[in-house]
């Protein structure tokens, strides 16, 4: 009896490095974590479609096992709040994901995302006064565990480009500087990956006529296939929004990932390899 209850002791001593440690980390990697931002009421540049949007993904995120955070028409102050407490919170999940609809602009080869509060009068004061995208895919790259999704529909145009501003003074100024259309490129950091609603440089449709834009409406659609993997997620969409803007607009995404993930699990949970 005593030699059994030795033999009991030492199994279970070793059971976290040859057992349960395991069985932990795919409870992590299972942990889903989202957080949505959809930018509409710009001073400058009011859109219709990103709150309608974020409150679409969002829904379908919680439904497809997701932990949710929703933002709407954030101010600079709480956009960078977001993102910093997502970028802590969110560090143990197996899948971060990160949404964004609104206005972004790219200055000197960098991408911005614009928060509703914004007052640009001139080029040189985007990176003081909206939140810079590759410091977010910085935060995200540095975590060693799981997979990071970045989703910007973000394209729409540059609302500021040929408009007039207000001055300190009061006085109309037209906006200095000639910052180019859409996003800029970027590099994915290994294990993530950023999707545009359409390629660097482009402008990307609100679709004013319809309660989503032309980019989201795709994507909702096609992330509720069982086992499609993410890459054929995203070429699903571009497929539809090509064919739909007469190859206007086409999405695009830059890629490092290095795990399987489907938002819909196919039969036995596991994403097909091939559609």
């Amino acid at each position: 009896m005593e030699a059994d209850r030795r033999k009991l002791c030492q199994a279970l001593a070793i059971a976290p490095l040859g057992g349960l440690l395991p069985r932990l980390a795919a409870a992590g990697e299972e942990r889903k974590a989202a957080l949505v931002i959809g930018n509409a009421a710009y001073k400058v540049g009011a859109l219709k479609n990103p709150v309608n949007d974020a409150q679409a993904v969002a829904a379908s995120l919680r439904a497809l096992g997701f932990e949710v955070v929703l933002r709407e028409n954030t101010s600079l102050r709480d956009m960078i709040e977001a993102f910093r407490q997502f970028s802590m919170n969110a560090r143990n999940a197996g899948v971060r994901l990160v949404y964004y609809a609104g206005h972004g602009v790219q200055v000197k080869g960098r991408n911005y995302l614009l928060p509703v509060d914004t007052e640009i009068r001139a080029e040189d004061e985007v990176p003081g006064k909206s939140a810079d995208l590759n410091e977010l895919l910085d935060r995200l790259g540095a975590n060693r565990q799981g997979i990071n999704i970045v989703i910007l529909d973000a394209c729409r145009n540059n609302p500021f480009s040929g408009t007039e501003v207000l001055g300190p003074d009061g006085r109309r100024l037209k906006f200095r500087g000639a910052t180019p259309a859409g996003l800029a490129r970027v590099e994915a950091p290994l294990g993530s990956m950023v999707a545009f609603s359409t390629a660097p440089g482009g402008v990307a449709l609100d679709n004013p006529g319809e309660k989503n834009s032309l980019y989201t409406k795709h994507l909702l659609a096609v992330m509720r296939q069982p086992g499609l993997p993410i890459e054929l997620v995203f070429k699903q969409v571009r497929l539809g929004v090509a064919r739909d803007t007469g190859r206007v607009q086409v999405p695009w995404e830059s890629s490092s990932l290095t795990g399987d993930f489907c938002f819909t699990p196919g039969p036995g949970g596991v994403c097909t390899t091939a559609r």
